[in-house]
This record gives structure tokens, sequence and C-alpha cells, in this order.
């Protein structure tokens, strides 16, 4: 599970659980002008693809930095599922090794984060006004946003497209820096 050969988490785990979260959040800060133009899909699939279960800590830890400096409100809900969903695609994805692959993956993720944020729509409609309610609601909120979702699946498909090579790279020389 860890570095050490006794299962528990070490010192060096809980620094790189540390430096992922600042690299994604500082990442994130970095971009905040561009709309919909972010690198957390391309880390988090990176980390995951390189740093294992320790992404597992990263994700939650980047969730709660996020609604402390943001405030929890719904869209908050939604990092809740979105961002474990898609460590969960790249752990199951992880075998593979083309740059063009996981720029497919992460713009069809860019493109479809509308879809998965619009579902905290689908309840709300449906606890006041039923199912169709709740249906219209989250299709309404989804469709509005669809242009921002094609800006978001181009901004990671370029994104991860130009910087896989380079990071892998990088990525690789740490991991082996590390053992």
């Amino acid at each position: 599970m860890s570095n050490s050969t006794s299962g528990r988490i070490t010192i060096l785990d809980i620094a790189q659980i540390g430096l992922m979260v600042a690299v994604i959040e500082v990442s994130k800060a970095a971009l905040v002008f561009l709309p919909n133009i972010e690198l957390t899909s391309f880390w988090i699939i990176m980390f995951t693809l390189f740093f294992g279960w320790k992404i597992v800590a990263v994700v939650p830890v980047f969730i709660l930095i996020e609604g402390s400096i943001y405030g929890m409100n719904l869209w908050w809900i939604m990092y809740l599922y979105a961002w474990p969903l898609l460590v969960l695609i790249a752990w199951l994805l992880r075998k593979n090794d083309s740059a063009i692959f996981w720029a497919i993956v992460s713009g069809i993720f860019g493109l479809c984060f509308g879809a998965l944020c619009s579902i905290p729509y689908v309840v709300i409609g449906w606890s006041s006004g039923g199912f169709a309610s709740g249906i219209r609601a989250g299709f309404v909120w989804w469709i509005a946003g669809i242009p921002w979702d094609f800006i978001h699946c181009a901004g990671n498909f370029v994104l991860m497209l130009v910087l896989y090579r380079p990071v892998r790279a990088a990525m690789k020389k740490i991991k082996v820096a590390t053992l």
C-alpha cells in the first residue's frame, strides 16, 4: 500500500500527497482567468497513473480545500463524485500509454462534466416536482452549459496531448528517485 514494507503510510507518502494537492491547487489558481480551461483533470489522471493509491487521499483533500476556499455549495457536491469518477476511469485504463488516448479520455471527461454536474439539479427538481421535473431541471441546466463543455473538452484534450509525454518523463524520473 505504501513505500514501506510494513504497509504503513510513510513520511514520503504524506509529502507526495501534499505536493500533489499543492500542484493541483496552484495549477487551478494559475488558470482561473481562462473559463473552463483547467489542469485538474490532467493532474488527477497523471497522479493516478504514477502514484496509484495515493490519489485516494489527494482527491478528498483537494475537494475539501476547494470547499474551504470557495465555500461548500452545490458545485462542491458535484466535485464529490466527478473527480473520484475520473480517478476510477484512469485507474481502469491505466495500462494505456498513448498521449492521444489520454487526450481523448480527458477531452471526453471535459465534455461530459456538465452532464455529470446536472445530477444535483435532477435531484432538486425531482424532490420539488416529481421525476419529470427533475429530468427537465437537469436537462435544461446541462444544455445551457454545453458551449462551456466544448471549451472544457478542447482544453483538456490539448493540455493532455501537449503535456502528457514531457510530464510523464519527469514523473518517471521522480518515481525512480524516490524508490
